[in-house]
């Protein structure tokens, strides 16, 4: 997919609550967040984050996850276009959970 990068979920934290210097970006809708999400992601959907970019530090390296890496490609095209630097978690939050790293399910409120 062109000048995007990627990382392997193997290269990852399994924790980014007190990253200072990551930001896990969870595109995922809400139903999709509420069955299995990483500790201390960032949740936006896809098509909010046009106008919620600004919730995102970019003062951190910048990682984007889905299901499958598809919705994380087409969202880093988009912040690229916007000069915001970041890598697609490859495979997604499948790749995460076959790879057997640790998951947090139901609401966030909860």
């Amino acid at each position: 997919m062109g000048d995007i990068e990627t990382v392997a979920v193997t290269d990852l934290p399994d924790d980014f609550t007190d990253d200072g210097d990551q930001i896990l970006l969870d595109v995922r809708e809400d139903d999709e967040w509420e069955q299995a999400r990483v500790r201390g992601a960032l949740h936006i959907p896809l098509a909010d984050v046009p106008a919620r970019v600004d919730e995102i530090d970019l003062d951190r390296e910048l990682l984007v996850v889905c299901r499958t890496s598809g919705r994380s490609y087409r969202i880093m095209e988009y912040l690229l276009m916007r000069g915001i630097d970041g890598a697609v978690v490859s495979g997604g939050m499948v790749a995460w959970q076959n790879a057997g790293k640790p998951v947090e399910t139901g609401s966030a409120d909860a």
